[in-house]
């Protein structure tokens, strides 16, 4: 697989995201298996949060990563409302207890909330100084945010971004870019709703004897400095996502992409879930 390098590590460029695991314990086992599964495949980058079933993904996480946490980049975010001096090292020991771990090897401001950027990278450098976490980034940053916040030490900033959301293409992607500052692409595939039923990617799938899903991460995963991080559970879905990432977009395919969900071509509020 593709490799990136993200926070000093050299990464795929396909992770593993975990938003809505945990919340049903019937079926821990399956997205335990799941997970591990992804990283026999190379996606070793796994993505979760706190706020993910309220510390639920991270405790499905610390069980899929036992005993192979060598081998496992691992991704994980703070509520804004514990983004303070004293909220975020406490919110960390917590998700650090439930990943069953000793260090988040990137630890990301999940939006932006009411406690000044300054604090929130003081208590984030704070971590790294006493090795609870490699990096500190951001995520649902717009441009004038980052640039607000205008330090190098900040990894990435992960961002929405798919064929049916390309706000980032205007100003935000072409930037970070420059900037050489990585993308994390979240829902990568529209949440897997109406897009992978649209009749183009239908036929774009057809040609290259693929699924569309795999076309809408290849999609992603065309641009420079982007990881993409779609959630699967099923096994079959897990190796269609991870052979993804070789799937080669030919010109006109990405042609016939635009023409159907153009590109953006003024300033566009920046797009969350």
């Amino acid at each position: 697989m593709r490799m990136l390098e993200l926070a000093g590590v050299s990464v795929p460029v396909l992770g593993q995201g975990t938003w809505h695991m945990g919340e049903d314990r019937h079926q821990r086992t399956r997205e335990v298996h799941a997970l591990r599964t992804g990283i026999d495949l190379g996606m070793s980058l796994i993505d979760t949060a706190e706020m993910y079933a309220e510390g639920g993904a991270e405790a499905v996480v610390g069980e899929a990563i036992a005993g192979r946490r060598e081998q496992v980049f691992l991704v994980s975010k703070v509520y804004p409302h514990n983004a303070s001096r004293q909220g975020i090292p406490q919110a960390c020991e917590r998700s650090l207890k439930r990943l069953g771990t000793d260090c988040i090897d990137l630890y990301l401001l999940h939006w932006r909330g009411q406690y000044p950027l300054e604090e929130t990278v003081e208590a984030f450098e704070r971590l790294r100084a006493d090795g609870k976490i490699g990096r500190w980034g951001v995520s649902n940053f717009d441009l004038d945010d980052l640039q607000e916040l205008a330090t190098p030490a900040c990894a990435t900033n992960q961002v929405l971004y798919n064929i049916e959301e390309r706000g980032i293409e205007f100003d935000l992607l072409p930037w970070s870019q420059q900037q050489r500052l990585p993308i994390m692409a979240y829902c990568p595939m529209a949440q897997a709703g109406a897009l992978l039923a649209h009749p183009l990617l239908a036929q774009i799938a057809q040609r290259h004897q693929v699924t569309t899903a795999q076309v809408s991460l290849a999609w992603v995963l065309r641009q420079d400095g982007v990881i993409a991080i779609p959630k699967a559970v099923h096994p079959e879905h897990l190796r269609l996502n991870a052979a993804a990432a070789s799937l080669h977009l030919e010109a006109e395919d990405l042609a016939a992409i635009d023409s159907a969900f153009a590109a953006p071509t003024r300033k566009r509020r920046l797009a969350m879930v």
